[in-house]
């Protein structure tokens, strides 16, 4: 595991941006762990949050479109997936990565990415922003879809104002 070249996450003001964090119920703790430092960033910028929890991370995309389409300026897509002894991990990763994806692109809103793929359960409380664990990758998910919506919120105004 490694968070070198990570940034600090900055202060971000999020007044008047809509998040819906969209979050798996496999590996509770670990996901648990995602939503608090996700809540804690959006909160913290003062940007309004809703909480839907879905079956697992093959769900995150679909739903995921569905509370953008419904108004929300951005999503913070958080799930956990752990290795198994099957090829089941490569495919629904690989679907979750792609489908969240695609989603942004087809939406032309952001998603940030906090769906962690592991090895084993010990790299997830290690990423989760759980007391000892040494990242928050919920935070830094939380953060970069908020970050991404002011900024194109940002661009789309003097898109308008150009007009």
């Amino acid at each position: 595991m490694s968070g070198a070249g990570r940034t600090e996450l900055t202060e971000l003001d999020g007044t008047g941006v809509a998040v819906t964090i969209v979050a798996g119920r496999w590996h509770e703790a670990i996901t648990d762990g995602l939503i608090a430092g996700a809540r804690r960033v959006l909160e913290a910028s003062g940007a309004g949050v809703e909480l839907v929890r879905v079956s697992g991370s093959f769900e995150l995309p679909v739903v995921a479109k569905a509370a953008l389409e419904a108004g929300a300026d951005a999503v913070v897509a958080l799930g956990v997936i752990v290795r198994g002894g099957t090829p089941h991990f490569d495919f629904v990763a690989d679907a979750a990565t792609s489908g969240l994806t695609r989603v942004a692109l087809e939406t032309g809103k952001p998603v940030g990415f906090g769906v962690l793929t592991l090895d084993d359960e010990q790299q997830g409380l290690d990423r989760a922003g759980l007391p000892g664990s040494r990242e928050d990758k919920g935070a830094e998910a939380a953060h970069a879809a908020l970050e991404t919506a002011i900024i194109l919120r940002g661009l789309r105004a003097r898109g308008d104002a150009r007009r």
